[in-house]
């Protein structure tokens, strides 16, 4: 059986070819920088993904009907889902009924669905949802204090996302701390260029970053995060935006791009700081700073904290950001190991960068939302495939190894 795994993020598509029966990954890769000098959209993106798949030297496969079933990474689903579903028509106008929650995302995840069933119409599609994660959280956390009518007629309250990464991560991080699960409280942190903080607390979620929408939280990208909700309404009334263009603003013309007024890539914004670019400086400093207050109140809200755990892009790669981060923290138990940090920047492997004697861990482990994609369609193919509180992934035996390209 040969599933295909498609993340189509904001700014890239992930794929994972993957054959079940061997547990091979044939082969995986990413499109880059869309919208950002790279390909014009996410179908253009794809419609490269399939010739690399099946066309010159490289092709793993000699047809497409070698493809047993397909796994799609939507970011919200509102509170209709709760678990990965297969896609029919029905399940495709819930996800674009509430694609104004995730405009940045859902727009590309339906694009994705809409393309790939054109190429492989007779196979089954199966959606799974960041936001399946995070149902577990209590209504203390995820409510607004806002008129409760809200909540009832429109769905007003916090979702949460990249849960398929953080569900990842929180599974493999117990499998470090040699603990189950159930028995784990942990940071997870996913700073690409979405970034999404999460308390897990006994392996489960009970409050994350992102709210409504993927523009609350941390500093991001071209997302704000946290701001003063009345700084809207003022730029409204000093220069008179438009609904839709204070939308723009926030989602694809803030956060790291907003301060430094040039740069979204981290990458670009650390070569100019180094250059002396102030603005960038300022950015690099801001977004730490956010990360840090975060650390700090989810240590309040777990009491008990095992680990802290980077992944994603920046998180896997940037060294200097988790630095930045984690100094200061050594009175509430986060020990840094300086040296083992600097030398964790590929994002190739799990690795422990906290001292020996630190209370708290500190991990780096690169995520896979592609497997958690993979173990969810062929579980659901199977007829064996439950919510991920009661359902055992592969990768948390101790055993597990990351599957090579073969």
């Amino acid at each position: 059986m040969i599933i295909l795994a498609l993340n189509c993020g904001s700014s890239s598509v992930k794929y994972k070819l993957y054959k079940w029966g061997q547990r091979n990954t044939l082969t995986k890769g990413i499109v880059e920088r869309i919208g950002v000098g790279g390909p014009p959209d996410h179908r253009t993106a794809l419609q490269q993904i399939i010739s690399t798949l099946t066309e010159g030297e490289n092709s793993v496969l000699k047809d497409l009907s070698q493809i047993s079933a397909v796994g799609h990474r939507v970011v919200h689903g509102g509170e209709k889902f709760k678990s990965s579903v297969l896609i029919d028509d029905s399940v495709l106008e819930v996800i674009r009924s509430v694609q104004d929650l995730a405009p940045l995302h859902n727009p590309p995840n339906i694009m994705g669905i809409e393309a790939a069933k054109e190429v492989l119409p007779n196979i089954p599609h199966i959606a799974v949802f960041d936001t399946a994660f995070h149902q577990t959280m209590p209504e203390y956390s995820y409510l607004y204090p806002v008129p409760y009518e809200w909540y009832g007629m429109y769905g007003v309250r916090r979702y949460g996302f990249h849960g398929t990464s953080h569900l990842y991560v929180s599974r493999r991080a117990a499998v470090l701390l040699e603990k189950k699960p159930a028995e784990t409280n942990l940071i997870t942190m996913h700073i690409g260029n979405g970034v999404s903080i999460t308390a897990v607390k006994n392996g489960i979620s009970v409050d994350t970053s992102m709210g409504l929408t993927p523009l609350e939280g941390a500093v991001m990208g071209t997302r704000c995060g946290d701001i003063d909700p009345a700084i809207i309404l003022f730029m409204i009334e000093k220069e008179g935006f438009y609904a839709e263009e204070i939308d723009a603003i926030l989602n694809k013309k803030s956060g790291l791009l907003g301060i430094t007024g040039k740069y979204v890539d981290r990458r670009d914004i650390e070569k100019a700081a180094k250059e002396g670019d102030k603005r960038s400086q300022l950015a690099m400093e801001i977004e730490a700073y956010r990360l840090k207050k975060y650390i700090g109140s989810y240590l309040t809200a777990l009491g008990r904290v095992d680990a802290i755990v980077f992944t994603a892009g920046a998180g896997e790669k940037n060294w200097k950001l988790r630095e930045d981060v984690l100094t200061g923290l050594e009175k509430f138990g986060v020990e840094l190991d300086k040296k083992l940090n600097a030398k964790t920047s590929s994002g190739e492997k799990e690795s422990l960068i906290s001292t020996a004697k630190s209370p708290i861990k500190v991990f780096v482990i690169p995520t896979d939302e592609e497997i958690v994609f993979i173990e969810d369609v062929v579980a659901l193919l199977e007829g064996r495939y439950a919510t991920h509180t009661h359902f055992t992934y592969s990768f948390e035996d101790p055993n597990y190894k990351k599957p090579k390209k073969t």
